[in-house]
């Protein structure tokens, strides 16, 4: 078997060059990104295969939406973004399985589920969408994405203490219309 050295290029280089089509590009990518990510999603999901399809699912959007990047923030913080949207996706889509299922299999659903599940169903659901967008969207960065103040800074193209501010807000406003 043969090893070839890390790819010398930085993930946003990567990012152009897949954009032209380097399949190589896209397996320096793939192979830097995919364990952090799998541990993430894990971490959200008991469904192991789910997890399994989810980062599939990811790595292709990645792979044809490579050109969409706008350059803000990390390129680990766009990944993430596409795979926690793929896993809330595909945790709506799925049926939760029966108590008994659960039982058999001996796996258990995670809290993240739970949350996750309760983001589109429920009180906790409808308490987001009353939000403001721009609310919402640090919300979602950190609370369901998982990403630190300065991660979704990047991301969301805001000074960190902006982030921090409109969290505090949304965490009164979600507290008096959760009461």
């Amino acid at each position: 078997m043969v090893t070839r050295p890390p790819d010398p290029r930085e993930d946003s280089q990567l990012l152009a060059a897949i954009t032209d089509g380097d399949r190589e590009a896209f397996a320096e990518l793939y192979r830097r990104h995919l364990p952090w990510l799998l541990v993430r999603l894990g971490r959200r999901c008991a469904s192991p295969e789910l997890v399994d399809e989810v980062v599939q699912d990811t790595f292709v959007a990645v792979w044809r939406s490579a050109g969409k990047w706008d350059r803000r923030g990390e390129v680990a913080a766009w990944i993430w973004g596409i795979g926690i949207r793929r896993l809330v996706d595909a945790l709506r889509r799925s049926r939760p399985p029966t108590d008994e299922l659960t039982e058999f299999a001996g796996v258990e659903t995670s809290a993240e589920e739970h949350v996750l599940l309760a983001v589109q169903y429920g009180d906790v659901g409808a308490a987001l969408a009353s939000l403001s967008p721009e609310l919402r969207a640090v919300v979602q960065a950190t609370v369901l994405d998982g990403l630190t103040t300065r991660e979704a800074a990047r991301l969301l193209g805001i000074p960190p203490g902006t982030v921090k501010t409109r969290m505090m807000r949304a965490r009164a406003l979600l507290r008096e219309r959760l009461a």
